[in-house]
């Protein structure tokens, strides 16, 4: 894989919205600018790409707009960092304007940009690592950097400063918190703390003993589903096949796939659907680990436990449930790519090898 560089004090970092365009909504000016000040605070200098802040119905009509966005950004050498507003639903919708753009993917191939979001911002990460650069599954502006709380959880603060670091090995280690989800992101929330619990359960070894090692691949298993089922836009799965998007079955060969559920909440019925999905491309077969996000607000916790190690029973695959990842709060960071080491014996994960390139 291609690494970018981290994060030095003073870099400039892009803003873009690949997908749903919130951020330039009247309702989220209150978020914009608390999100700003918060990249400030590490010392970087944010730049909102020219298209990001054109709002929803504007977004949802031009994805070339939202495309050209993401092109700008890693044509412009002083932009060091490219940071997802939110996620979405039709992400793949800019394959078309980007993997037919040879100046695009010379970019990323020789100027590789540290990239992160999550959610269905993993049409994105499948993106570039079908394009060989290593993507970073994590923090997005509005969810992380925009937190109305007093300061930014500070499990995904730490997460995010290893952006700026090139350590290794880098544990991941289960936070003592988990946090809800919010239902009021109005301007009268600011400054209101989430609701918090304690983490009872921490990392759970649903299958699995010893050591085992490999390259980090997956995302979110509802855009997973999205692309491979085809059941939420026509022509998503006719697109994400003709730039083929999702990796092979040789790509998944020992890889270590990470999954984790959107906040939609799969039923557990649909769960084992995608699941399911995943095993009949041969996925489940190929992969020699699953680690599994924890789900938003824990819930069908128990039941989703029940479909992973019911639909993977004659695979014996070793799964390691409930890190923090992905659409609960709060979150990690997984690099795209990179080699990871699960000791299911102590219940731990660390990447261990360097993220970066310098």
């Amino acid at each position: 894989m291609i690494k970018p560089n981290r994060l030095h004090p003073g870099d400039k970092v892009a803003i873009v919205s690949l997908s749903g365009g919130i951020l330039g909504e009247i309702s989220a000016k209150h978020q914009l600018k608390l999100g700003t000040k918060r990249l400030k605070s590490f010392k970087l200098n944010p730049v909102i790409m020219p298209n990001a802040l054109k709002g929803l119905k504007f977004l949802q009509d031009h994805p070339e707009a939202r495309a050209q966005d993401l092109k700008t950004a890693f044509l412009d050498q002083s932009i060091k960092g490219i940071i997802c507003g939110i996620g979405g639903d039709d992400t793949y919708r800019l394959l078309p304007y980007l993997l037919n753009d040879s100046d695009f993917i010379r970019a990323v191939q020789t100027s590789p940009k540290l990239f992160t979001g999550f959610s269905d911002t993993t049409i994105n990460h499948l993106m570039f690592y079908q394009l060989g650069m290593t993507s970073f599954y994590g923090p997005n502006f509005l969810n992380d950097l925009a937190e109305l709380g007093p300061v930014m959880l500070p499990y995904t603060k730490h997460a995010f400063q290893n952006f700026f670091n090139n350590q290794s090995p880098t544990e991941i280690k289960s936070s003592p918190l988990w946090y809800e989800e919010r239902t009021d992101f109005s301007p009268s929330a600011l400054g209101t703390p989430r609701i918090q619990h304690f983490e009872t359960k921490g990392y759970e070894v649903l299958r699995g003993s010893g050591k085992i090692t490999g390259a980090l691949l997956g995302g979110c298993i509802d855009s997973f589903y999205d692309i491979l089922a085809g059941n939420r836009y026509p022509d998503e799965k006719p697109i994400a096949e003709k730039y083929h998007l999702f990796p092979s079955k040789e790509d998944w060969q020992d890889k270590i796939l990470f999954i984790e559920t959107s906040e939609e909440r799969p039923s557990p019925t649909l769960y084992r659907q995608m699941l399911l999905k995943l095993k009949e491309v041969g996925v489940l077969s190929a992969v020699s680990a699953i680690i599994v996000g924890k789900p938003q607000d824990n819930t069908y916790y128990e039941s989703y436990k029940q479909q992973l190690l019911a639909v993977t029973e004659d695979l014996h695959t070793p799964i390691l449930f409930n890190l923090n990842f992905g659409h609960s709060y709060p979150r990690t960071i997984i690099p795209y790519g990179l080699k990871c080491q699960i000791n299911f014996d102590r219940k731990s994960v660390a990447v261990i090898e360097p993220w970066f390139s310098d």
